[in-house]
Formats: C-alpha cells, sequence, structure tokens
C-alpha cells in the first residue's frame, strides 16, 4: 500500500483542517489506518485510528471532541477532520495502514509521508 498524505498547513489556534490520506496499490479496504504525528525530539505519537470498515475508531485522550477520523473506501481515503486547533498540535502529521489495530506505530506496515501542520497562538 502506498499513502499520501495532505492538507497541512498554518493555521490559527481554534482554526480547523481536514487531513486526507489517499492510498493506492493494495486493496486498502482491506487495512486498518491510524494517524500519529511527531514534532522533532519526540516520540511518534497516536492520534487516531479507524478499522478497515470504518465501524471502529479510537482516538487518543488529547484530540477527543476536536478530531474526528473517517473513510471512504469507495475513494481509498482516510481523512483526519482537525476542529479547535491548539498551538500542540503543531506537529508532522503521518498517516499509516496495517492489518493490526492498535495505539503502537509498530501495528502499521506501511506510512505515508507526512504533512505539516502548524497553530499559530
Amino acid at each position: 500500500v502506498q499513502l499520501q498524505a495532505s492538507g497541512g498547513g498554518l493555521v490559527q489556534a481554534g482554526g480547523s483542517l481536514r487531513l486526507s490520506c489517499a492510498a493506492s496499490g493494495r486493496t486498502f479496504s482491506n487495512y486498518n489506518v491510524g494517524w500519529f504525528r511527531q514534532t522533532l525530539g519526540k516520540e511518534r505519537e497516536f492520534v487516531a485510528a479507524i478499522y478497515s470498515s470504518g465501524g471502529t475508531t479510537s482516538n487518543a485522550d488529547s484530540v477527543k471532541g476536536r478530531f474526528t477520523i473517517s473513510r471512504d473506501n469507495a475513494k481509498n481515503t482516510v481523512y483526519l477532520q482537525m476542529n479547535s486547533l491548539k498551538p500542540e498540535d503543531t506537529a508532522v502529521y503521518y498517516c499509516a495502514a496495517g492489518r493490526r489495530y492498535g495505539y503502537s506505530w509498530t501495528n502499521f506496515d506501511y506510512w505515508g509521508q507526512g504533512t505539516q501542520v502548524t497553530v499559530s497562538s
């Protein structure tokens, strides 16, 4: 599976962005997908994940109530809608796909290149 993340940018605190993760290659609907983020000098952090069918999702406590993950298997795309953004959300955001599911980045085998999100105060 090849993944391409997009939609990042610069936004003021309180604003919104929608990230997209477009997949190609293998049957995307067979894979669970996660979003992770990372800032310089810090470990990769779980943000959200969604099962292959889209029926179950998980969110990190730090983004609950603000971020929503969804997918459109017909379009081979997973989305991360980010609302009420805070400066601490600033990071490079990565999407990843895999057969396993969970909060650890080790559960995911295929990774996109990352998209920068910067939230100004």
